[in-house]
């Protein structure tokens, strides 16, 4: 099956492409980007992929795909807003606002929206749940990796590497959520 991705992010792209092994993906190439005033993540997925859809040819499916990272202490903070809030430097940023704050639990979040050429649309959640580490460590993933520490792990994501996040992350159980939708519909 071949998917497009309306999105500008390779990394997005690499981690969906191990989750949907079977499925041909690819980034979608449109003129513009459609504007990600969302209020959720299910909201950004599904403007990306409505956007995706005027733009994709009329054979394919189309996604989008809203992730990011709440934080207790934030008050679930900075949610759909993960990307601007920290402005390139998630992990200088993250650690700056928690700072001396003991609760550390926190999440992943990931919303893909996916509409297929007859214009039918699912949309699938899949969460990650860990807590934020007291400093950065690891080279592996992207954004937040360095200082998110999974559930019943003791490394950061970034540091358990790529192979490990393709098969656990919120991208991953999103995945296999949309797989799973496919298969009941």
């Amino acid at each position: 099956m071949r998917l497009l991705l309306d999105s500008r992010n390779p990394n997005k792209l690499r981690e969906l492409r191990a989750a949907l092994p079977s499925w041909e993906l690819e980034l979608l190439d449109t003129p513009d980007e459609p504007v990600e005033d969302g209020a959720t993540f299910v909201d950004t997925a599904r403007i990306k992929a409505r956007h995706g859809r005027l733009h994709a040819p009329s054979e394919a499916w189309v996604a989008g795909e809203d992730s990011g990272i709440e934080v207790a202490a934030l008050d679930g903070a900075p949610g759909v807003r993960s990307a601007r809030w920290a402005a390139g430097d998630e992990v200088g940023r993250m650690l700056a606002a928690m700072a001396g704050v003991t609760d550390r639990r926190a999440r992943y979040v990931c919303a893909l929206a996916a509409i297929a050429p007859d214009g039918r649309e699912l949309v699938v959640r899949g969460t990650f749940e860990g807590r934020i580490a007291e400093e950065a460590s690891g080279s592996g993933g992207f954004g937040y990796d360095p200082v998110f520490v999974a559930d019943g792990e003791t490394e950061t994501v970034a540091a358990l590497g790529d192979a490990w996040k393709a098969e656990r992350s919120h991208r991953a159980r999103a995945a296999k959520s949309l797989l799973e939708a496919l298969d009941s519909t």
